[in-house]
């Protein structure tokens, strides 16, 4: 018996697919099959220098893996999820299969409603507090996907975080063969199905910046805009660091970052201290956590964000 139609496949697929990925290198596959459904990895847009051990692909598929339940939830047929199922088979990251058939409940189809909706946003946000229980939302939706979400409260605090994103930055920035490959997912002249646009990558960097951001290409910030003065900025982590604790905690990204959208929050990510070890250690001690750092994420009420493009879903879809 056949779970999904190609059409209801397909349509599971396009959902996943907007799913963050660095550099929006989009990282997965996809394969039907009578009984299930597979996420594999795509060894092709792995990105060889920023993301060697392959965390960043990893994360990325975890969110495609949220999106991928919540859309099939979303038609009322859950799945249950087994993460890398298969040892032999590198490339398997999931393998969903169907769960007891029921409606969506409303906290899901506002999630899913989301998915769309969501957008990385580089640009400034405004100076407008974020209340109480929307930050309590964001908490409780990393714990919905064992994972934890610590928030960075006060000056002090944030100014230390900032200290070591720009720490992370300087270092990447020193490596030629990094910026080579940033470079190489930049889309300034013609369309593209991949990519960071450089409509979609925020203003250029400036040496005052608070966070330090990664640039593609953006023009100048206007002089009367800037950039908020203290950002609420959130760590993101789990209980481990291994493959299949990477793919739950990026189940977990996606959960936050549909809550936020659901909330009318903006957010942006800033990946720079979890890709140099020693930075990303020391964000651990500051944070007093056992497990380690997998996203620093930066929340609050922005102007829309230009969306980034997706491949066509027959490109992601295998046999």
């Amino acid at each position: 018996m056949t779970w999904l139609s190609p059409q209801d496949f397909a349509d599971v697929v396009d959902a996943a697919v907007r799913a963050p990925s660095m550099h929006n290198s989009q990282p997965w596959r996809f394969r039907l099959a009578a009984g299930h459904v597979d996420l594999l990895l795509d060894p092709d847009r792995e990105l060889p220098v920023a993301d060697a051990a392959g965390w960043a692909s990893r994360i990325a598929c975890g969110a495609a893996l949220f999106n991928l339940r919540l859309a099939l939830a979303a038609r009322g047929l859950p799945a249950e999820v087994r993460l890398l199922p298969d040892r032999a088979d590198r490339g398997l990251l999931a393998r969903l299969t169907p769960a007891e058939a029921h409606p969506p409940t409303a906290a899901e189809l506002r999630l899913f409603a989301a998915i769309p909706r969501r957008r990385s946003n580089r640009g400034p946000f405004l100076d407008k507090p974020i209340p109480v229980d929307v930050r309590a939302g964001l908490i409780a939706a990393a714990r919905a996907e064992k994972a934890w979400l610590d928030l960075v409260l006060g000056p002090v605090g944030v100014e230390a975080t900032a200290r070591l994103v720009q720490t992370a930055d300087d270092v990447l920035h020193r490596d030629p063969a990094y910026q080579r490959e940033l470079a190489s997912w930049i889309r300034s002249d013609v369309p593209a199905a991949d990519g960071v646009a450089v409509s979609a990558g925020g203003p250029a960097p400036r040496p005052g910046d608070l966070l330090a951001r990664r640039d593609f290409g953006g023009r100048e910030l206007a002089g009367h805009l800037d950039y908020e003065r203290e950002p609420l900025i959130a760590v993101l982590g789990g209980t481990g660091d291994w493959p299949a604790d990477q793919l739950q905690v990026g189940q977990a990204l996606q959960r936050v970052l549909l809550t936020a959208t659901d909330r009318g929050l903006a957010a942006s990510m800033f990946s720079q201290p979890i890709e140099v070890a020693t930075v990303r250690e020391q964000l651990r001690l500051a944070l007093g956590r056992h497990g380690p750092p997998q996203m620093l994420l930066r929340f609050g009420y922005g102007a829309p964000a230009p969306a980034s493009t997706r491949r066509p879903v027959s490109e992601v879809i295998i046999p």
